[in-house]
């Protein structure tokens, strides 16, 4: 009986790496380069599963209404959904970092608009990023889905 056991913790052991594992190589190529994103604009509990669920899926339903098709997709991905994913759809619009990072500019000034940013007076001084770490992801993977990958660590 014991044996079975070992066998399956094992066997879930492995699993669960295969998991943390195939998000580099599955859904974008090799991570490139990385940076850290170290600011606390406000001091609240990260959010649960749920709500960077929704947020994601909120962020798919503007996409799409704003542009019909959409050029990059975000999506979220790990056991807590706690990895934020922007792929590029396409060879122009994440041609190079400098792009990604203009295509954050744009989304940086999306959720400066929102009723949230607005009420807590954090609306000129608000980051995608910190978005992102007030919802509990803990990192942000840019890539142009192709042959580069930028991961953002939110600390």
């Amino acid at each position: 009986m014991w044996k079975l056991t070992l066998a399956a913790l094992a066997v879930s052991l492995v699993a669960g790496q295969a998991v943390a594992e195939d998000r580099e190589g599955y859904y974008y190529p090799p991570i490139t380069s990385e940076e850290v994103f170290a600011r606390t604009m406000m001091d609240v509990p990260p959010a649960d599963r749920e709500a960077r669920v929704r947020f994601v899926i909120n962020a798919t339903r503007t996409l799409v209404k704003a542009s019909g098709a959409p050029r990059y997709v975000i999506f979220e991905k790990g056991g807590q959904a706690q990895h934020m994913i922007i792929l590029a759809l396409d060879d122009e619009v994440f041609g190079t970092l400098y792009r990604a990072r203009a295509v954050l500019a744009q989304l940086t000034a999306r959720i400066r608009g929102s009723e949230f940013f607005e009420k807590t007076g954090l609306m000129s001084e608000a980051t995608w990023f910190d978005m992102a770490k007030l919802l509990g992801f803990e990192d942000v993977v840019v890539s142009d889905g192709r042959n580069w990958a930028h991961r953002v660590v939110l600390q």
